[in-house]
């Protein structure tokens, strides 16, 4: 640490000053997500790629890359997205090299976290992957002996006044650095300066002391990556009315990302401004007797979060007023990360500063466990209901939710496993997985609850709550048999007797037992028919919030998503081109739609087969 930053405007100016102080050897750290450095990295990249003496190994996470596509209907509807949302946003080279496989031998790469299902295919990548706790990375970081950490960060002031804020990423960067300055060990801290970035106080803030070399000038500026937010389905917003109903008045909260958090926000809006109507889902969705213990009035306390990532959803539940009551030190947030949408980003640009400040943004030990600072953490984090999401869940209460049965790695296990311990540990507090009960994948139909799976993320002894469209499993505390009972009642209707059928087998229920008549009819037909007064209503709205997608592109994003769906299958596939030869001619909303795709006028034999093909999915997602 020097007494004030070496300022930089080039960011190989940087490399070249880094490589010089470490003799060329390199272990860089990247925050997960939105604050990498990418300028730092993609000049220190470069260098390396081109001398082979220089030693370069990059530990990071959750490496965010622009859409991509693999066929040219995808290509059609990503390509022009990517120029609109993403256009300056600078790309992350060793990504590129990785994909390629020409990553150069003097250049390692390894992330504790994907994004989900993007390297299940790389094999380099798979073998590099780090699974750790999120909370224990910073020291698998400085075990492996991290010597330059190179994060994006947001500034106030100019010259010695001048302050930056690690603002979207706190999480590592505050437990690791007093622990490497203690060892005195050579160490390098690096900020890019990003405008777009908010300055987030607090512990955040850092002196220009603090930081060896700055990148900042107009040259460097460049947009922020953004999340658009993903369309909710009927099934989601039925998830996200029934882990809604779960939630304390007065408690502390977690939502995970993607569309069953923005479900779970909505349903606790509904619950807000209509607690009459939300009841009333709650009673169409479920038996009677399933919802007789649930929460369903408005928020007269509020809420607290003590969330690992800081959604859009915080957004909108302090918007409407949810997201409220204050813990220990004033915050009515403590998170560990954020990246979002672009309305997402400008909200918090846009608060006045003390209103910022109620969002606490620290490190990712402060969040996701109760060591350090535990009296206080206990105090405010009473009644914590921390919902995650998982690709599957046994049905004796193992959760899988990071990678598949040969090894291959999905996504990670970042927090989950550690709130789901801390839900035991606090008053009142619970742990919720939230999944769909099926999901469409190589054209068929899969049960999302299992019998069992040759991987886990989270074992059967933390099993609590598991909430499917079809309702919840309290499996807190209860027998084997019991679990297996409940997770049959929220199970799809068309895995019900498979999976009854298996436990008997394994003399793990009763011979005689049969599925309640209250739980035989869970279908999505069902689901829909639920819903629709409140569709009707102007509620379970596929983008409740808002989206980065135009109205075209939000028709375009279900249809897109089935074509996916049936060409994973020739049969389905088949038959849908030849009912697609029977479609009329599009109305003025499919005309723009196929507009979007450049397909409005096909010229060609195959454009016209797509263009047909799409206006038939169109007419078969719109209610989907």
């Amino acid at each position: 640490m020097t007494g004030k930053p070496d300022q930089h405007q080039q960011a190989e100016s940087i490399a070249d000053r880094i490589i010089e102080r470490l003799d060329g050897r390199i272990v860089l750290g990247l925050p997960l997500g939105l604050g990498k450095a990418n300028l730092v990295a993609n000049a220190l990249f470069d260098r390396a790629v081109k001398d082979r003496a220089i030693d370069l190994e990059i530990l990071t996470a959750l490496t965010l890359e622009k859409p991509s596509w693999s066929s040219d209907m995808e290509r059609r509807f990503v390509e022009p997205l990517v120029e609109r949302l993403y256009s300056g946003c600078p790309d992350i080279a060793y990504a590129k090299a990785l994909r390629e496989g020409e990553l150069p031998e003097n250049i390692r790469v390894s992330e504790f976290f994907f994004v989900a299902g993007r390297w299940l295919a790389v094999e380099i990548a798979q073998q590099n992957y780090i699974s750790a706790n999120y909370t224990h990375v910073g020291r698998y970081l400085i075990d492996r002996g991290i010597n330059v950490l190179a994060q994006l960060v947001a500034k106030r002031g100019n010259g010695v006044d001048a302050e930056y804020s690690l603002s979207c990423n706190t999480d590592i960067t505050l437990d690791v650095l007093p622990k490497i300055r203690a060892r005195r060990e050579s160490f390098l801290l690096v900020g890019e300066v990003s405008s777009q970035l908010p300055f987030m106080p607090g512990e955040a803030a850092l002196p220009a002391g603090e930081f060896d070399f700055i990148l900042d000038g107009p040259d460097c500026d460049r947009p922020l990556f953004v999340v658009p937010r993903a369309p909710v389905s009927m099934a989601d917003h039925a998830i996200g009315i029934h882990a809604a109903s779960l939630v304390k008045d007065g408690g502390t909260l977690q939502i995970g990302i993607g569309s069953l958090g923005d479900a779970l926000t909505s349903g606790l809006i509904m619950r807000q401004r209509r607690p009459e109507l939300f009841a009333d889902a709650l009673h169409r969705l479920s038996p009677e007797s399933a919802v007789a213990k649930r929460e369903t009035g408005a928020f007269e306390t509020g809420l607290y979060a003590a969330s690992e990532m800081f959604v859009d959803g915080f957004m909108d539940l302090y918007r409407e007023g949810i997201l409220r009551r204050r813990a220990s030190d004033g915050a009515i947030l403590h998170s560990g990360f954020f990246v979002g949408s672009d309305a997402f980003h400008r909200f918090l640009r846009g608060l006045p500063e003390e209103e910022r400040a109620l969002f606490r943004m620290r490190g990712i030990s402060f969040v996701n466990e109760l060591y350090g600072e535990e009296d206080q953490k206990r105090a405010d984090r009473v009644n914590a209901r921390f919902v995650n999401n998982a690709m599957m869940v046994t049905l004796m209460g193992a959760t899988v939710s990071d990678a598949l049965a040969d090894g291959r790695v999905v996504s990670g296990v970042g927090g989950q496993y550690n709130f789901a311990a801390q839900a035991f540990a606090v008053e009142g507090g619970r742990s919720i997985i939230t999944l769909n009960a099926a999901r469409q994948a190589h054209g068929r139909l899969e049960s999302r609850l299992v019998w069992s799976y040759g991987h886990v993320t989270l074992p059967r002894h933390l099993r609590d709550m598991v909430v499917t469209e079809y309702g919840v499993a309290d499996l807190c505390g209860k027998s084997d048999r019991d679990c297996i009972a409940a997770m049959l009642a929220i199970a799809d209707s068309a895995f019900q007797n498979e999976l009854l059928d298996k436990a008997k087998s394994a003399g793990k229920i009763e011979k005689d037992f049969t599925i309640p008549s209250d739980c035989s009819r869970n279908t999505p037909a069902r689901i829909a028919e639920a819903l629709l007064p409140l569709r009707m209503q102007g509620w379970c709205a596929p983008f409740p919030f808002g989206t980065e997608y135009t109205e075209e592109e939000q028709r375009l994003v279900p249809a897109l998503r089935h074509l996916k769906h049936i060409s994973a299958s020739r049969r389905l596939l088949a038959r849908a081109v030849l009912a697609s030869l029977a479609e009329d001619r599009p109305n003025h909303e499919e005309r723009a739609a196929l507009e979007r795709m450049q397909l409005a006028a096909p010229t060609t034999l195959r454009e016209r087969f797509y263009a047909k093909l799409l206006l038939w999915a169109l007419r078969r997602s719109q209610d989907r």
